[in-house]
């Protein structure tokens, strides 16, 4: 389903322990090795705001030792190392590569954090100054046999190291007097104050944070801390409260805005293979959120909660009775597919209702912080302003309300739906496609948190909105977001009912698989799927065409149609047999050549239409090559569902090879052989 705006960044990787161990190299390969490090090290630029001292002074010695390497590299022939300068060279190596670390994580990290680890980093500074100038008075300086300049330099060096490290770790005291200023102000909004605008400026200017991209680079480095803390949770909890007073920041000091037009964005469903074990068994998408039911099978929290909100009692994988409906979370799961997700830069979010940021209890600063943030942004919304402001606006929305669960409820009671509405209209879209795009996929965002299901449902206009996207939203975009929204919307099942029965909404579903791009046909197969999944609705399905739309994309999108199928055929009485007819030979192709789900579906739907539809779809499949060697594969292989459908297969086949009557062929059923001409004339409702 496409929710997010935004992809995640690549995690940023720290240096792997095997940079600070001995290389064992040989004298040349270690002195050049060194001359590189000391000359990447030497082209980083000193810290402009935190640190400024401690960067320049440790860039500057880099330089100095690069002159020492040269030298060495330059002599003809390489001078043999004693086993003393090869040691103090081999540990420089080791000092040189936490140097650079320590630059880049500093560098390139959060400067909030850095902030707030003041001392912590001083320290660390101190520290590797210590080891350097240790390192150099050890070493063997007369061996070296070097020029009078470079030894001259390496005495220079020993004595500005000395000065440093006899000096005790300080601290810039206006670099300590602005982390206290942050933390008393996280500890006034944890209080509900808000705080003063002149106040926040003068700290985020201090830190370079001046304007709406830094401080969105900032939010993408402080969410890449709380993964690197994730051990550490009073450090993780102190992290998501700076999260949420930076976006307040970003919002009340530089106004709302939309990404920029080159930001990198990527669909997983049209551009990813998600794996087939991150997929749910149910709605075949990427799970958000995994369980573990009873019979251990793993689904998508919602989606088997739908199953089981709609009166199931078995297992959908296994067929098993369930001893219980409890649901317990897969986490070891759940982190895999979130690594995954991380790798191909797709955002993931999770589904449930609980109160967390990337899987931490979100704390009392954090929350109140995005109350504000929230409470600015509808209020600006609410007021006259230009289609161009509102977009601004209405995306900050969008993107707030992916974070989580925190977010989509404060954006919610502040009454932003109705608000969100205004820009569903076709005059929105034809004009401001943007504007309608942000707008549909922020009520998609706010969607997934249960009790705004029925906010939205509650709200008016939103559901019309929302169903007349689907066929006149003015980009694929918005009319796929619309599809997702309806998707998600259908878990209360209430609305399933009233949404199924829609002739907007079955046409609108159905135009978007015919003619959408990848992921939105995607997402209009899903929604497909719950509302098809409601008896009383699945007549209207069957006379729109969704069994001929089912065999059509049965090539492309194998186990989304065939399942699509499956339901409609097991809800839909006889004039879904009689349309299923053409769907015989493909359904054998997949049971043959189907991924593992696919075979499965195929295998279910196959024995529904061969007990319900008579001898000539019997007779049909029989006809498909190698249907009997892949039902008796699938009987070997397959799940445990899989298998048994394929047993209950195999011996329709061979009754019918037998040739045994029609009764005993259907294992009871007295359907007619000349089902085929007479079913169409039944109408379901």
């Amino acid at each position: 389903m496409a929710i997010s705006p935004e992809p995640f960044l690549p995690r940023k990787r720290q240096p792997s322990a095997r940079s600070f161990m001995s290389l064992k190299l040989s004298d040349r390969d270690l002195i050049q090795s060194l001359l590189l490090l000391t000359q990447e090290i030497s082209a980083s630029k000193p810290f402009r705001y935190l640190h400024k001292r401690n960067s320049v002074s440790l860039i500057g010695k880099a330089k100095l030792l690069s002159v020492l390497f040269e030298e060495f590299l330059h002599r003809n022939p390489l001078p043999v190392l004693s086993p003393s300068a090869s040691l103090c060279f081999d540990e420089l190596h080791v000092a040189l590569q936490r140097v650079k670390a320590l630059i880049e994580d500093c560098s390139d990290g959060s400067k909030m954090w850095l902030l707030l680890q003041n001392q912590s980093a001083a320290n660390s500074f101190h520290e590797l100054t210590l080891e350097l100038a240790t390192l150099l008075d050890i070493f063997p300086l007369k061996e070296a046999n070097l020029n009078d300049d470079v030894e001259e330099l390496v005495v220079l060096i020993r004595n500005q190291l000395r000065s440093r490290t006899n000096a005790n770790c300080v601290v810039d005291p206006r670099d300590d007097e602005l982390r206290l200023e942050v933390l008393a102000m996280l500890d006034r909004i944890k209080s509900e104050i808000v705080p003063d605008s002149s106040e926040l400026a003068e700290i985020f200017s201090r830190l370079g944070l001046r304007d709406a991209s830094s401080c969105r680079e900032e939010i993408e480095n402080l969410e890449d801390e709380v993964q690197s803390q994730s051990h550490e949770k009073s450090k993780t909890e102190l992290i998501v409260a700076l999260i949420g007073l930076v976006r307040y920041a970003k919002c009340v000091l530089f106004g709302a805005s939309t990404p920029e037009p080159d930001s990198p964005r990527r669909e997983p469903s049209s551009e990813v293979v998600v794996p087939a074990d991150f997929r749910c068994p149910i709605s075949l998408d990427l799970m958000r959120d995994p369980v573990v039911v009873a019979t251990g099978q793993t689904y998508d929290r919602d989606s088997i909660k739908l199953w089981m909100d709609s009166g199931h009692a078995t297992c959908p994988k296994t067929g098993q009775t369930l001893a219980h409906t409890c649901l317990i979370p897969n986490l070891a799961l759940k982190n895999l597919i979130a690594m995954w997700c991380r790798e191909e830069k797709i955002p993931f979010e999770t589904n449930g209702t609980n109160r967390r940021v990337n899987g931490f209890k979100t704390n009392k600063a954090a929350l109140e912080a995005t109350r504000m943030t929230v409470m600015f942004l509808v209020n600006k919304l609410s007021e006259s302003q230009s289609m161009e402001a509102a977009n601004g606006v209405v995306y900050e929305l969008r993107v707030l309300a992916k974070t989580d669960s925190d977010s989509r409820a404060c954006i919610a009671e502040a009454g932003a739906i109705p608000l969100l509405v205004r820009y569903l209209g076709s005059d929105v879209g034809s004009e401001h496609p943007n504007l309608q795009v942000n707008a549909v996929t922020a009520i998609l965002n706010l969607s997934i948190l249960e009790a705004n299901k029925t906010r939205i449902i509650e709200t008016d206009g939103a559901l019309n909105g929302v169903v007349e996207l689907l066929r006149s939203g003015a980009t694929w975009e918005a009319k796929g977001n619309a599809a997702a929204t309806i998707f998600s919307l259908t878990c209360v099942q209430s609305l399933r009912k009233k949404l199924g029965r829609k002739t907007r909404v079955i046409k609108g579903l159905m135009e978007l698989v015919e003619s959408g791009p990848t992921s939105s046909k995607k997402d209009a197969l899903a929604a497909i799927m719950n509302l098809t999944a409601d008896r009383e609705s699945v007549g209207r399905w069957v006379e729109g065409g969704v069994v001929q739309l089912a065999v059509g994309l049965m090539d492309r999108f194998p186990e989304e149609a065939v399942f699509v199928l499956e339901t409609v055929v097991k809800r839909g009485g006889l004039v879904a047999i009689a349309a299923a007819f053409e769907a015989i030979r493909k359904l054998g192709v997949v049971l043959r050549d189907g991924s593992e789900r696919a075979q499965e579906s195929a295998a279910a739907t196959l024995v529904t239409l061969c007990r319900k539809g008579g001898l000539e779809l019997v007779a049909e499949l029989a006809s498909t090559p190698g249907i009997e060697r892949a039902t008796w594969e699938l009987m070997q292989t397959g799940s445990v569902r899989a298998r048994t459908k394929a047993a209950m297969l195999l011996r329709i086949l061979r009754k019918w090879a037998a040739g045994l009557d029609s009764r005993a062929v259907m294992g009871g059923n007295t359907t007619s052989t000349n089902l085929m001409s007479s079913s169409t004339t039944v109408v379901l409702h």
